[in-house]
């Protein structure tokens, strides 16, 4: 969800690129998937193999949202069986909800989602799609807690267990990356619980590949207030919303 406004709203990796000092690509909280994939090769990883392919570039800088619910949506409904069907994309998406306010926050300048509209237009793409048969389940920890830490541990686990659910994240991106402070939403893709990480899908293509973290550094980014800089999003802080197996 990089915010591209004109002033204050620019992102911390566009200044970055035009000063002289640079840093790396991640900071010690993430993993870039291409120095370490060896979970994905050894256990079945059901997740990403069955979302990974349909996660795309967010079409503008403020469409992490869209992306991630479109991707989310297309690896729970997989590849279309005939030819003549085509593969759901962010703009088709958008049309479907019909949703003008949707639409407005994830044109390029957009404000981005808060969190209630995450989750209310997740629930109106749900509809849109004929998925209503999905229960769509918010979860926003507040705090990162032992209680919080474990609650989340189970909501990886029994989303790791099979393909037939999605666990989208709000999160701070830079607490993750080590890059701008601001809100981001992607699509969980992995979690290895021997080595307690999560793979996050990235939406935000232009900067990032698929990378691994912590669980509780994710829960920290989960935590962590949007600053004053993010204009109406300040104070956002994010969660989970967990698009459940059919009823």
């Amino acid at each position: 969800m990089r915010i591209m406004l004109l002033l204050s709203f620019l992102t911390m990796p566009v200044a970055a690129h035009a000063e002289d000092e640079d840093y790396p690509k991640l900071g010690p909280n993430a993993v870039s998937i291409l120095a370490d994939h060896a979970y994905l090769t050894t256990a079945p990883a059901p997740d990403y193999w069955a979302f990974a392919p349909f996660v795309k570039p967010q079409f503008t800088s403020s469409a992490c949202s869209i992306a991630t619910v479109t991707a989310a949506l297309n690896g729970l409904r997989g590849q279309p069986a005939m030819a003549s069907e085509t593969i759901m994309t962010q703009q088709n998406l958008l049309d479907l909800t019909g949703s003008p306010e949707w639409a407005a926050l994830s044109a390029e300048d957009g404000d981005g989602v808060t969190f209630d509209q995450f989750t209310a237009f997740t629930l109106a793409a749900m509809t849109a799609t004929g998925m209503t048969n999905r229960p769509v389940t918010p979860w926003q920890p507040g705090a990162a807690t032992d209680d919080t830490l474990t609650a989340l541990r189970k909501i990886l686990a029994d989303n790791e267990a099979s393909a037939d659910d999605a666990v989208m994240i709000y999160f701070n991106q830079g607490v993750v990356t080590g890059d701008w402070d601001g809100p981001h939403i992607s699509l969980i893709g992995a979690y290895d619980a021997a080595q307690d990480r999560v793979l996050i899908l990235e939406v935000d293509q232009e900067w990032y590949v698929p990378y691994w973290t912590p669980v509780p550094v994710l829960l920290d980014a989960m935590v962590k207030p949007a600053p004053a800089e993010q204009g109406v999003l300040e104070g956002q802080i994010g969660g989970t919303i967990v698009i459940g197996a059919p009823t």
